[in-house]
């Protein structure tokens, strides 16, 4: 899916940006719900877009930059299955972080903890990264031969 000709289609890459950010914070209420849920009374919004909850000092501090992690590698398996171009994960990825650093700004003001940015910053890594590796290893896959030839 939204892969063929080299067209520059905007419709299409709002598209899939609306997918790719979509699927990373529905992967990361699904992971905050198994890694979170059991150790707090309610989840909410805090979680995500607050920097504050992202700390070394606390169990559910070190979950949280548990889920962020985990979800970052899930997009990179994201990246594989929307965007299928090496070339483009790091674009994806970085448009990804920076939707979500405004969500944030707007939700409890500009980030002012370091282990914030510094977790943000290896997720965008890992998601650009392992997302162009699962590409190229696509990319670069041997094309099957069928046997459709007649034999004789």
């Amino acid at each position: 899916m939204f892969y063929g000709k080299s067209v520059w289609d905007p419709w299409q890459i709002v598209a899939q940006i609306v997918c790719i950010q979509c699927l990373y914070y529905l992967t990361l209420g699904l992971f905050m719900t198994v890694l979170i849920g059991p150790r707090v009374s309610r989840l909410s919004l805090v979680y995500f877009f607050d920097y504050a909850t992202v700390t070394l000092s606390t169990v559910t501090g070190c979950c949280v930059i548990a889920l962020f992690v985990l979800s970052s590698i899930a997009g990179a398996g994201f990246l594989l299955y929307w965007i299928k171009r090496a070339k483009k994960c790091l674009d994806f990825s970085a448009t990804l972080y920076i939707i979500h650093l405004s969500i944030c700004v707007l939700y409890g003001g500009w980030p002012s903890s370091i282990t914030w940015w510094v977790v943000n910053g290896t997720g965008l890594a890992i998601m650009a990264l392992l997302g162009e590796y699962l590409c190229i290893k696509r990319e670069v896959r041997e094309i099957p031969i069928s046997r459709l030839r007649s034999s004789g």
